[in-house]
């Protein structure tokens, strides 16, 4: 095939680097410059990077404000994430046929609209609808973003610039919720969506000045549609059904059904790039060990991250009883040491590789979660802060390597698709991790919460009344009525409290297991073959 002959050249970062990009002219002043690219591509990154946990904070304030349903709040966090990892592999190939610059900037001015537009909506409907526009237009930016940074970084600056990058995620996810908490508390919940306005306009007027377009010369000049209406279908019916799989139960019919469909999807898919000339991502991209052994670690890292944070957030707010506020400080030690890990994973990966960093890194997060298996009621912030910060200290090289083994082991003129790949890979581990530990929460508060009501001496609960209460401590609430007297609250509270700290640290367990794992797994990567393909010229 002619997409695999292509790969197969440009596979060896030799011969195929003259196939690859065409050389860029050098860069003058600001426009092309690397480290003003990278400042700039980070701001529009931030925007979606915040947008992905500062909802979270707002949805009582909105749910409140328009009358929503649970399942209505739902939506507005669902709506964001399914439009953005069904679109994100597109959107890449986007990128890689028609400039990364043009989608970059497409991807920013409508990232800012939409979100302009949910601030001015008085409606559910409408903020869900322009939710998916906010998922659809950060596909757009998200690839983009590291094709253009792949193109204008020579090999021995790559690393460090994509530490910087994964600094700017990994620190705008965990900062969402604090940035929420003090807009909704001290604006309104409207001001979470109007500051990505200022923010990327500033985006783009940076970008104007700023980004210079590279393409590689054997670019694709086609659209594979057949393969976008498979993968998109994939994609969906795989996010949806762990999205939906606490609702329907992990036994129904409709979350196999849907398993089913993604499955056969995914299949087709496979099948249909072998046999058209220009696929959406040749199947012999995967030839690549590294490439494959990157984009599963990045899915396990999510898994491990994602999931850990949705239960930490409970367990702060609702068992410590700590405000949103509060609970984002309490979380500054991961943020912090993501800030200043990614750089530093950046210079390490460049003198050592990719192999030790990530295996090290993988090895610290699993440290990491089990130690917040051990969070007990009354645990110090002390000791939380030390598991957050090695969980931060782990996550750094991780988010920066695996990124850098997916697309630097990529051709030039598929550095767009692996860019999605990479974020669809984070995307769908962050649906997993919260779908698999949430079901093992869920499993663990129903099995433990009848003995443990029982064992206190608290009144027998009737079948409906113990669902009901198995709901509310799988997330750390105690089901305390109002006007119940004191001494029996605090009884039940204790009860749910140490029912729902049983599930945290099973969940945690299993994340610690999977991060385990996912050492061995980060022993199959090394450097980015092709990373010498980027054009490196400009002012270093």
């Amino acid at each position: 095939m002619t997409s695999q002959t292509t790969i197969d050249k440009t596979g060896s970062g030799g011969e195929g680097a003259s196939s690859g990009p065409s050389a860029p002219a050098p860069a003058s002043g600001l426009r092309g410059h690397p480290w003003l690219t990278l400042f700039t591509v980070a701001v529009g990154v931030m925007m979606v990077a915040l947008d992905g946990t500062i909802v979270a904070i707002a949805n009582p304030a909105i749910q409140s404000d328009l009358n929503a349903s649970f399942a209505d709040v739902q939506w507005i966090t669902n709506a964001y994430f399914l439009a953005l990892a069904v679109s994100l592999i597109t959107a890449g190939k986007l990128g890689d046929r028609f400039g990364h610059r043009q989608t970059f900037l497409i991807g920013v001015v409508g990232f800012a609209a939409a979100s302009g537009a949910i601030g001015l909506s008085d409606s559910i409907p409408l903020v869900v609808a322009f939710r998916v526009l906010q998922g659809l237009f950060g596909a757009l930016l998200m690839p983009a973003a590291l094709g253009l940074l792949r193109a204008t970084f020579p090999a021995e600056k790559l690393n460090m610039a994509i530490g910087i990058w994964g600094m700017v995620i990994g620190a705008s996810t965990a900062g969402g919720p604090i940035l929420g908490g003090v807009l909704v508390e001290h604006v309104n919940w409207q001001s979470v969506f109007f500051i990505n306005v200022p923010v990327g306009i500033l985006a783009v007027v940076l970008g104007v000045m700023i980004l210079l377009d590279h393409r590689a010369e054997n670019a694709p000049r086609s659209f594979d549609v057949l393969g976008i209406a498979l993968l998109s279908t994939a994609m969906f019916c795989l996010v949806w059904a762990l999205i939906k799989a606490p609702e329907w139960g992990w036994g129904a019919g409709l979350t196999w059904l849907f398993l089913a469909v993604a499955v056969v999807g995914f299949g087709l898919f496979a099948f249909w790039e072998t046999r058209i000339k220009e696929p959406l991502i040749p199947m012999a991209l995967f030839r690549s060990v590294p490439l494959s052994a990157g984009v599963v670690l990045m899915v396990m890292m999510a898994i491990a991250f994602m999931g850990g944070l949705f239960f930490v957030t409970f367990y702060l707010q609702n068992v410590h009883g700590m405000s949103p506020i509060d609970a984002g400080l309490h979380l500054l030690p991961l943020t912090g040491m993501m800030i200043v890990g990614s750089p530093l994973a950046g210079a390490m990966i460049t003198k050592v590789g990719p192999r030790i960093p990530l295996a090290g890194g993988m090895a610290f997060t699993a440290l990491a979660m089990y130690g917040m298996s051990t969070l007990e009621t009354d645990t110090g912030s002390g000791l939380m802060s030390l598991w957050f910060a090695l969980l931060g200290l782990g996550l750094a090289p991780v988010m920066v390597g695996a990124t850098e083994v997916i697309v630097g082991n990529a051709p030039m003129e598929l550095s767009g698709v692996a860019g999605g790949l990479q974020q669809a890979a984070m995307q769908i581990g962050g649906s997993l991790g919260t779908a698999v530990l949430g079901a093992v929460m869920a499993s663990k508060v129903d099995s433990d919460l009848a003995g443990n009501w029982a064992d206190a001496g608290l009144p027998e609960l009737k079948p409906e009344q113990l669902g009901q209460a198995s709901e509310a401590v799988q997330v750390g609430v105690p089901p305390v009525s109002e006007g119940m007297p004191e001494p029996l609250a605090a009884k039940i509270t204790e009860v749910a409290h140490d029912t729902f700290l049983s599930g945290m640290s099973l969940a945690s367990l299993v994340a610690a297991g999977v991060a385990a794992v996912a050492v061995l797994v980060a022993l199959l990567t090394k450097r980015g073959e092709n990373a010498e393909a980027g054009a490196g010229v400009g002012h270093i």
